[in-house]
């Protein structure tokens, strides 16, 4: 890994070692001045002008904070956003490979999950419960946030009532890079014990290309297949990319 200006700022070693809980000892139990003013700072920009107001670097500082007390995060945030991308990037990315950036331990891998966690369940509160044709965008961003940054292939089932209100969100399978094994007997089989009148099905595609495979297609038909024979209707699928969405519905594939 290179380093660059913006590293200069760490007037203290950046970390002992890979984990973060080798911390440098701070006299007193207090931090340096300029540790602390920065901190104040930045949390007092946030307070006053909330996440438009900083740069994706300046947000994950202020995560890193609870994790790491006593050392200046800016150094590692600006790794991690080398090394992944952006703050939505950082936050997903799996457990394994955030563990492998140097400066990362349990208590930083902890936080973010947290965000990531949290993320999520708001914007499925959006969506649960309410009918998903009124709530399109609400849907589309949830799914967005739920699987546009995975590096494997995810499908989700949403599972709809009579009233086409959004009675469950389920993981059916997790996959591989560029495929994830889906069995429509299975997805048929859950949606009569949930007595579901609708599906919706979703699964990310982690190229970033939604297009969808001729497995997508050959699957899409079989599960819409198995569904019509029990009066159940699937009402579209989704292949979530990191930047845009398909629908088999709009495209026609449906």
């Amino acid at each position: 890994m290179s380093q660059n200006n913006a590293f200069q700022e760490a007037a203290l070693p950046l970390f002992a070692d890979a984990d973060e809980a080798a911390v440098v000892a701070v006299p007193s139990g207090k931090l340096p001045s300029y540790i602390a003013d920065h901190r104040k700072r930045l949390r007092a920009r946030f307070m006053e002008g909330g996440a438009a107001a900083m740069p994706d670097y300046e947000l994950l500082e202020l995560v890193l904070f609870r994790a790491i007390p006593r050392q200046d995060v800016k150094p590692l945030a600006r790794r991690l956003l080398d090394i992944f991308g952006d703050f939505n990037r950082v936050v997903t990315a799996p457990a394994p490979r955030l563990v492998a950036v140097q400066g990362v331990g349990d208590a930083v891998v902890q936080e973010l999950k947290i965000v990531e966690a949290a993320a999520q369940r708001m914007m499925r509160a959006r969506v649960m419960n309410r009918a998903v044709l009124s709530s399109w965008d609400a849907l589309l961003d949830y799914c967005h946030t739920a699987m546009a940054h995975r590096e494997t292939e995810q499908f989700r089932i949403l599972y709809l009532d009579r009233k086409n209100v959004l009675i469950a969100d389920e993981e059916q399978a997790r996959g591989t890079v560029d495929h994830v094994p889906v069995y429509p007997r299975e997805v048929v089989k859950r949606a009569l014990e949930l007595n579901a009148s609708a599906l919706i099905l979703v699964h990310n595609h982690p190229s970033g290309d939604p297009t969808p495979s001729d497995a997508d297609i050959t699957m899409t038909g079989q599960v819409q297949d198995a569904a019509a024979v029990l009066g159940i209707t699937l009402h579209d699928h989704l292949i979530i990319g990191k930047e845009r969405e398909l629908s088999f519905r709009a495209q026609g594939y449906l």
